[in-house]
């Protein structure tokens, strides 16, 4: 059985077609929320946020365009509202109990090089944050989903040309950050 026959019987409320459609696409989802927010719990959050979005708004989608990118679409939508309502918030993560950085004996990396991953990941969390969240989607599912640009288009809503130049300004602001940061001289 193909998508479009399970979405035929989910549109009709069958159970098992619906659980089937969830199981398919729930990780693509997760992993397109958790680019996108950057947290775990939150992304868990914002998958399952968007996959009842979805199904209560089966009625409206075409069954003759690709599922997925309208799923993931909604997804997007569901990060960037959360973007937007977003309370600056002190991550905890990587702190034992104690609150200090733990290591043991024997794990790879090595804690400097753990260390040095780690700021370089936050120093780019940081620069990804100075971007609008439209410039951000866009700069996440391009180079973190490897996303082509029709599937961005169907996702985002945007043109082919406004995705290019939403790449072009993003990677001109970053640049301009690593220079501005000493990164890169």
């Amino acid at each position: 059985m193909e998508e479009q026959d399970y979405l035929r019987l989910a549109l009709r409320g069958d159970a098992d077609a619906i659980t089937r459609l969830v199981q398919t696409h729930q990780q693509s989802v997760f992993r397109v929320c958790y680019r996108m927010l950057g947290e775990a719990t939150e992304a868990e959050d914002a998958t399952q946020e968007a996959i009842v979005k979805a199904l209560t708004n089966l009625a409206s989608y075409d069954i003759d365009r690709p599922f997925r990118p309208w799923l993931l679409r909604i997804a997007s939508n569901e990060c960037i509202d959360r973007i937007r309502r977003r309370k600056d918030t002190l991550s905890l993560d990587g702190l034992g109990e104690d609150g200090a950085w733990e290591w043991k004996a024997g794990d790879s990396p090595s804690p400097e090089t753990e260390l040095l991953r780690e700021e370089q990941r936050a120093a780019v969390r940081v620069m990804l944050e100075q971007l609008n969240p439209e410039d951000r989607t866009v700069v996440r599912l391009f180079y973190w989903e490897n996303l082509p640009y029709a599937e961005i288009e169907t996702i985002t809503g945007l043109t082919v040309s406004a995705i290019k130049s939403r790449l072009f300004r993003a990677r001109r602001v970053l640049a301009g950050l690593l220079v501005r940061e000493g990164t890169y001289a």
